[in-house]
């Protein structure tokens, strides 16, 4: 097994940035591939972004496509999130997530793909 520790919420200002961090320990061979979702109180949780850890193939939304950009720092077992131009509808509780198997391209944003979990970090952007 994998756990998942993210940090790096908070609040900002619309037109601001915050970079979102999620450190894996344990089996980390469960965590080749890993996406970061995010869920809004009354919607369902979103897949924002992700990335192939062992070759960095990356996929992201396209609500958040040209703002967030997903990265994997191997050598710290570390996925990040760095979120420019905040808008307000970015906030959300953020989870982190990974998957030992292959998992096709297309469902790489799909939360029902991953099997491990991090506990989440609050982002919110008003004014």
């Amino acid at each position: 097994q994998v756990q998942l520790v993210e940090s790096g919420g908070g609040s900002a200002e619309p037109g601001g940035s915050l970079t979102l961090s999620c450190a894996a320990s344990g089996d980390t061979d469960s965590s080749r591939y890993m996406g970061w979702f995010r869920q809004a109180p009354g919607k369902e949780r979103e897949g924002v972004a992700a990335i192939y850890t062992g070759g960095g193939g990356t996929y992201t939304a396209d609500s958040v496509k040209g703002r967030f950009t997903i990265s994997h720092d191997s050598a710290k077992n570390t996925m990040y999130l760095k979120m420019n131009s905040l808008k307000a509808e970015d906030t959300a509780m953020y989870y982190c997530a990974a998957q030992r198997r292959w998992i096709l391209p297309i469902r790489r944003l799909r939360a029902g793909e991953y099997a491990y979990w991090g506990q989440g970090t609050q982002v919110t952007v008003s004014s």
